[in-house]
């Protein structure tokens, strides 16, 4: 099975510009890079990846850029842009040039709630469209409604959720983020990456089925044809490994087809983000 990771993560540690990994994440306070990944996703049967951004800067493009250039198994790369600029048409254009990048990403999670809201913003959103841009939508779950809105004004644009919106598992409160799942899925235009749970549990005592009501949630809404894996390695790190994250998937996807678990392992990613083998 060629597998995909569509989600992770390279960094050189800065710790003024990568102050979000504080004290509680000493495990990951290091350089995460391509050589570091690869053991790991041989290891567990995969044939490649999607590197997404963890800093807001065009620097950080271009390293995700070189390195995928260097290293055949980065498949994709999610870069960033400033899609509040004047410009951003311009800079749309000069990134279309990069083969191996699928699309963009904000860090809306720190932004205010109603970021999405905004008109710079939905401008830059608006001219992915023309250069076959996808988008990741990262945010906590209380932004879903704007996601929802987000979503809905563009239905012509590629979306996907990260982290399946940051849900509260340590909490176990579910009720408020499921109902806003239940209805952003039913657009057509955005599917969903099965990420980023376990830093959302309790990283020192999470188990399996902590993470169940909210597997069972996505699986029943966005379906197997809307959904893919993703690490989130390394930060992943804080609160598992990636063999014991693939291995939870695994169990829990048992009960559905070769078919639907190829879907989530592999084909949808290679769908979404026009990956090439």
């Amino acid at each position: 099975m060629n597998r995909i990771d569509s989600h992770q993560h390279f960094w050189i540690f800065d710790p003024v510009r990568d102050s979000w990994i504080d004290d509680s994440m000493k495990k990951i306070q290091k350089d995460f890079l391509p050589e570091d990944l690869l053991p790991l996703l041989t290891e567990n049967n995969f044939a490649g990846c999607v590197a997404v951004q963890a800093s807001q800067s065009e620097e950080e493009t271009e390293f995700l850029l070189d390195l995928a250039s260097k290293n055949d198994f980065i498949k994709g790369v999610v870069g960033w842009v400033d899609l509040r600029a004047e410009n951003i048409s311009e800079r749309l254009s000069h990134f279309s040039q990069f083969e191996k990048l699928k699309g963009f990403r904000h860090v809306v999670q720190g932004e205010p709630d109603d970021f999405m809201f905004g008109t710079a913003f939905r401008n830059g959103i608006a001219a992915l469209k023309e250069f076959n841009f996808t988008y990741d939508i990262l945010i906590f779950h209380r932004q879903l409604p704007a996601a929802i809105d987000l979503v809905k004004s563009f239905p012509d644009q590629d979306f996907v959720i990260d982290h399946i919106a940051k849900p509260d598992i340590k909490s176990g409160e579910i009720e408020s983020w499921k109902k806003n799942i239940e209805e952003i899925s039913k657009l057509e235009n955005v599917k969903c990456k099965i990420s980023g749970m376990v830093t959302e549990a309790d990283w020192n005592n999470w188990k399996p089925s902590d993470l169940k009501p909210y597997l069972d949630v996505i699986f029943e809404n966005f379906t197997a044809d809307k959904l893919m894996f993703g690490s989130d390695w390394p930060v992943c790190n804080v609160a598992s490994d990636y063999k014991e994250l693939v291995k939870t998937l695994e169990d829990y996807m048992s009960q559905f087809s070769i078919e639907d678990q190829n879907k989530i392992w592999s084909e949808n990613a290679k769908s979404f983000y026009k990956l090439k083998d």
